[in-house]
């Protein structure tokens, strides 16, 4: 609700600018121009996001998403304390975080939001720790494959839209540590 009226918000105060300083048709033409820009985006990105949610999907059917699971589940056991013993949170945590190591947001945010749906069951109402570190490696998102950028680099017109990934690995890997190390320290601030 709020990113809707802040989005209105610089819109509104826009066309007031424009209209203002002289240039209403030029704001209207860049409107247009930035509507028709939006819609060529989505289709061309459309076509990368369902083939890697193909693949997410067949993962899930032959097995490898339950193998990946059970690869991943150590380190989740470690940061998700409360919750290493149950398996249904786990797998969707795992079911998470796989999707952000494919760089899909568009499907990692519903499986995070499941993910968290399934831990709010142990404290209804209330944030625990733990959801608020799932809620920092959503967001930081560790990536092997960025495919959302790359499919938005290549619809630009990028020759090689996967020449970034030493850049995404490295950047990934800071933010999800700066994030896990301020969720840490939080934690144990407000718990004082």
């Amino acid at each position: 609700m709020a990113m809707a009226i802040i989005w209105t918000g610089m819109v509104g105060v826009s066309v007031v600018c424009g209209l203002l300083t002289g240039r209403g048709p030029e704001v209207a033409a860049a409107a247009m121009e930035g509507a028709q820009a939006a819609v060529e985006l989505c289709l061309s990105m459309l076509g990368i996001l369902c083939l890697w949610m193909g693949v997410m999907e067949v993962m899930k059917r032959c097995g490898l998403a339950e193998k990946l699971s059970r690869l991943l589940l150590p380190l989740l056991r470690l940061l998700y304390p409360g919750f290493r013993r149950d398996r249904e949170v786990m797998d969707a945590i795992s079911a998470n975080f796989s999707a952000n190591l494919l760089g899909l947001g568009n499907a990692a945010t519903p499986l995070g939001i499941d993910a968290v749906r399934r831990m709010s069951r142990k404290s209804p109402g209330v944030a625990s720790d733990d959801m608020c570190t799932l809620v920092v490696c959503n967001t930081a998102s560790l990536q092997l494959i960025p495919t959302t950028v790359a499919s938005v680099r290549a619809a630009a017109g990028c020759a090689q839209p996967f020449d970034i990934l030493p850049a995404v690995w490295l950047a990934s890997l800071i933010s999800v540590a700066v994030g896990l190390t301020a969720a840490r320290l939080l934690a144990r601030v407000w718990r004082q």
